[in-house]
């Protein structure tokens, strides 16, 4: 670890830098009511590089979200709604002959945005979900002998419903855990509702502006590099991570046997670059544990594998996280 740096000419850059953040914000909160966590985790994921997981009822403005978010930033979005009958062509694109120049040409598919919203991906088969998470894993697409490099910024969300499983393909643990956070929306209170109501009722028809250029995000993913994250604030993140994996070490055993298996080192990456991104947001240039344990239900809730027992007894990630959260000391 680095020496610690000037704490507080680092905050003044950090301070100036994510100045967009709250031009961001404004600008968004004229379009959506509330849902302030989850516009700050699609932020995270792009300052990071990271992919989001939504997971939530239909009509908690998900689509709106991230499309205002794409409009806001001057990006160029597309959603893809994931059906059974779905082919990865129809997410990538595909090669089609041109009987007049007789040769093949490239049909790019929605996957070339900037945000692509992949809508209810557990609706589609295993093929159409690998094609997907190999272009969020490798920045890159193949089609026919070409490969081509997906623009940045490029952040996928992709959302899942939680209530209808019937006929759904669930996503295997390996895939889940490519995406940075999970995020899980839930309604708005009453007084957002009410919010929500009067503004569809007007006719009042809000454009959002760009406030924010693609490069400036680009930039911020640099400046994000020089958040200080001290090694205690390490050692706690890595703390968290290995008691979902030993959690007799951390005075947690009856744990134990509810936990089919823990948060894997993927887990501490992301749960580091999302506490950094956090700091940042928050416009701060170091990380405090606060940060650590705001963003540490949405990194560990996929990556943590339940137990039959855990399932007999009704205990959820969720109430398991709260337990680390809870036990684990903070520096």
């Amino acid at each position: 670890m680095h020496a610690h740096p000037d704490i507080e000419a680092l905050n003044h850059r950090i301070h100036l830098e994510s100045a967009f953040v709250d031009q961001l914000q404004q600008e968004t909160s004229r379009v959506i009511v509330g849902q302030h966590a989850m516009l700050e985790r699609l932020l995270i994921g792009l300052l990071t590089k990271g992919h989001i997981l939504l997971e939530g009822m239909p009509g908690l403005a998900k689509t709106l979200a991230i499309k205002t978010l794409a409009q806001a930033v001057e990006a160029r979005f597309s959603r893809i709604q994931f059906t059974p009958d779905l082919l990865p062509a129809d997410v990538i694109g595909t090669m089609i002959y041109n009987p007049a120049e007789s040769k093949f040409f490239v049909r790019k598919g929605p996957i070339f945005a900037n945000f692509v919203l992949a809508d209810e991906i557990n609706r589609a088969p295993a093929k159409v979900q690998s094609a997907l998470l190999e272009a969020m894993q490798e920045r890159q697409v193949t089609i026919g002998s070409e490969t081509f490099y997906l623009e940045e910024p490029f952040l996928v969300l992709a959302t899942q419903n939680p209530i209808e499983q019937e006929g759904t393909y669930p996503l295997p643990e390996a895939q889940m855990d490519r995406f940075l956070l999970k995020v899980k929306i839930g309604y708005p209170t009453k007084a957002e509702e009410r919010d929500i109501v009067r503004r569809n009722l007007s006719d009042e028809q809000v454009t959002v502006r760009p406030v924010v250029s693609p490069a400036t995000l680009l930039r911020a993913r640099d400046v994000l590099q020089q958040v200080y994250m001290d090694e205690k604030i390490e050692q706690y993140l890595l703390d968290l991570v290995f008691a979902t994996r030993t959690p007799a070490d951390y005075g947690l055993r009856e744990l134990a046997p509810l936990i089919r298996y823990g948060a894997s080192p993927r887990a501490s990456i992301a749960l580091a670059q999302a506490a950094r991104a956090l700091a940042f947001l928050r416009r701060r240039g170091y990380v405090i544990p606060e940060d650590v344990r705001t963003i540490a239900p949405d990194v560990l809730r996929h990556r943590i594998g339940l137990s039959y027992e855990a399932e007999a007894e009704n205990v959820d990630t969720e109430e398991i996280i709260s337990r680390v959260l809870a036990k684990v000391e903070v520096p």
